[in-house]
């Protein structure tokens, strides 16, 4: 991979956030304390310096690490790949893209297909009874079939 950093990402989030506060090319530069003629170079779709880099980051109030494409031998993450494409959104700030994508990190960390089983130790006591025992693995056997059949599987009220 010849180029690690999501460049054309840069590009779009800085332009935006440039436009978004209102900022003419210098203000922007003068604010984020990277120099007027590589912020302009960014906004064409040009890789800053290290330092640079950093301070525009920093000036997006967003992570580094955002920046940078997964290697080839990476799996590629669907939660990962949304909040790349949402924020290149130019309809979105990078603040409202961040959000959407956390709502879809959590939406998508719950929803997925989990292949694990479910294992519940009970301590024995006086007050729990054989039939409570009975009818709690009664329950959990319901349930656990319930989610093994997954989000389309047949639905019933116990």
């Amino acid at each position: 991979m010849d180029d690690p950093v999501d460049i054309e990402q840069l590009q779009v989030l800085v332009k935006h956030h440039r436009e978004h506060l209102g900022l003419s090319l210098r203000a922007a530069a003068e604010e984020s304390g990277v120099p007027f003629n590589t912020l302009a170079r960014v906004e064409k779709g040009h890789l800053p310096d290290l330092a640079n880099f950093r301070r525009l980051v920093l000036w997006l109030g967003l992570s580094p690490e955002r920046f940078f494409q997964p290697s080839m031998f990476r799996v590629e993450n669907t939660p990962e790949v949304i909040a790349s494409r949402l924020a290149q959104d130019p309809n979105l700030t990078p603040a409202a893209a961040e959000t959407i994508a956390d709502v879809v990190r959590e939406l998508y960390g719950n929803l997925v297909l989990k292949d694990r089983e479910v294992t519940v130790h009970l301590r024995a006591a006086k007050t729990f009874t054989p039939d409570a025992a009975r009818l709690l693995g009664e329950i959990l056997v319901e349930i656990q079939e319930r989610l093994q059949s997954g989000p389309t599987g047949p639905r019933h009220v116990m």
